[in-house]
């Protein structure tokens, strides 16, 4: 695996590589990589002849400082972890160098941010699409791959790529998943014991309004309500947002149908968590009572 640090150093691989007539597939990561980045990993290796895989802890798109500082990090592990996943480059661009002294530039995502995340994170998705715009100008991917655990991020991207005519095809993963159900994710390592243990409410939260979709109920509070009250029946979750919103506009919707995507937010232990799932997907049911999960699917694992 190589590994790269300096933006022309990838510009001039990137460029021998489509001399050489291979395609690349790109997976953007902040690092702290689990089973879910790797399965990117495999899904980029499924759809192109070189897979890049960036490393870079992005400071817009942090709204806490301290967040950003505790943003958990091991670069030896990761390293490890992608030469066994067969990446054929690492990029580990310094901030210094990508966001250069005057830097002014960024990419506002209008709309797409006012709802979910949105409104308790001000400016994180122009962060996040100003980081995404400049990873994929330095990598100059065919494919770039993203997981759909952020499905409000994974949308801002592709309309991002739309808007600004960029050419790269956005693909997204579903999300992998513990066996208890819990969206694996990089800040679940900062959970205690006791909050591990609890975080699957999430998912069984999201499987009660998907159960009762699919019984019938086609009404975004009540099914939102539904999600609601596995969630406070807990006691130590603080609720961020629970919305169920259509699932390219990320607007609210009054009425549920298969474009539909409840999502929720909350913070367990310190810990913000976040989750959704489509109501299009016959994927899941979860026992609203957090007795069971079960999968009905192909792909049991996923979400």
């Amino acid at each position: 695996m190589k590994i790269v640090t300096r933006i022309a150093k990838m510009h001039e691989l990137s460029r021998q590589l489509r001399t050489g007539g291979l395609t690349i597939g790109f997976v953007p990561t902040m690092g702290y990589l689990h089973d879910g980045h790797l399965e990117l990993v495999r899904r980029a290796r499924s759809e192109c002849d070189t897979v890049v895989v960036s490393i870079f802890v992005n400071p817009t798109q942090f709204n806490n400082r301290e967040d950003f500082e505790k943003y958990p990090r091991d670069e030896a592990a990761d390293k490890a972890v992608l030469e066994h996943a067969g990446a054929d480059v690492l990029f580990m661009p310094e901030a210094s160098e990508v966001y250069a002294p005057g830097a002014a530039t960024t990419v506002h995502v209008g709309a797409l941010g006012d709802h979910l995340c949105g409104p308790t994170r001000p400016g994180h998705f122009d962060g996040v699409a100003t980081v995404v715009a400049a990873l994929l100008n330095m990598v100059t991917p065919d494919v770039a791959v993203f997981g759909e655990k952020d499905w409000q991020q994974l949308q801002i991207v592709r309309r991002m790529v739309r808007d600004l005519h960029l050419g790269v095809r956005i693909v997204g993963v579903p999300t992998l998943r513990d066996a208890d159900g819990l969206a694996m994710s990089s800040r679940n390592a900062r959970l205690g014991e006791k909050e591990r243990a609890l975080a699957p409410a999430l998912y069984r939260a999201l499987g009660a309004a998907v159960a009762a979709y699919r019984d019938g109920e086609k009404r975004s509070t009540e099914l939102c309500n539904l999600a609601r009250a596995v969630i406070e029946e807990i006691g130590e979750f603080r609720i961020d947002y629970l919305e169920l919103v259509d699932g390219e506009a990320l607007a609210p919707v009054e009425t549920a149908n298969d474009g539909s995507v409840v999502a929720v937010a909350a913070f367990l232990g310190g810990v913000r968590l976040i989750d959704n799932v489509s109501l299009a997907r016959p994927q899941m049911l979860a026992d609203a009572s957090g007795a069971d999960i079960r999968m009905r699917s192909e792909d049991a694992h996923y979400a």
